[in-house]
């Protein structure tokens, strides 16, 4: 049976931390003979998404009411996620959606949604450069660490800022699918 792979979108979602992801799990699930993954966009609601900075639209397939479990969650960070951050059923949704899934991860500072969902309390965690304070802040009885790629907690995973992104989604095919199968998704990336 297939792993679901639901990939949250919100407005001002940075685009690389939402499709490296994205394309790491679609590359995977190809070279697995479209047996591995089932990947899918969700977000608060069907209408379009628009990106961070240039304005992209984005179509979500799902709405949160539609999903409610996932065997991985991947939440992108973005340019501005006070909104988010405020938002109390949003935020509902992810810590239930994160109590069903076997893996939790994170982008740049898609950490601090985690944390504001009380996901990070007592785990190290990163996030982008940009962001340190504030994670510092939303997770006072988090190990913040500075200067890695990303922080693998077993469960829960996040990624520095923006392209380590696809270096700790590599790392998770490795984990779940083997090593075989992270280089040959790693060589079609051009990532060695």
């Amino acid at each position: 049976m297939k792993m679901t792979v639901s990939i949250f979108l919100y407005n001002d979602v940075e685009v690389l931390d939402f499709a490296g992801p994205l394309d790491v799990f679609l590359l995977a699930n190809e070279h697995g003979g479209g047996k591995l993954f089932d990947v899918r966009t969700v977000a608060k609601t069907k209408a379009p998404v628009m990106a961070a900075y240039n304005g992209l639209s984005i179509n979500p397939k799902y709405e949160i009411k539609e999903i409610s479990e996932s065997d991985i969650l991947v939440v992108p960070g973005g340019n501005d996620i006070s909104e988010l951050l405020a938002d109390d059923e949003t935020i509902r949704w992810i810590l239930n959606i994160s109590g069903t899934a076997n893996q939790v991860l994170s982008v740049c500072s898609g950490s601090l949604i985690l944390a504001k969902a009380g996901l990070l309390e007592g785990l190290k965690a990163t996030t982008h450069q940009g962001d340190m304070a504030e994670l510092t802040s939303l997770a006072p009885n988090t190990e913040i660490v500075d200067g890695v790629k990303f922080v693998d907690n077993g469960k829960i995973v996040t990624s520095a800022g923006i392209t380590t992104g696809i270096d700790m989604c590599l790392h998770v095919i490795e984990k779940i699918c083997g090593a075989d199968l992270a280089k040959k998704t790693s060589i079609s990336l051009e990532r060695d």
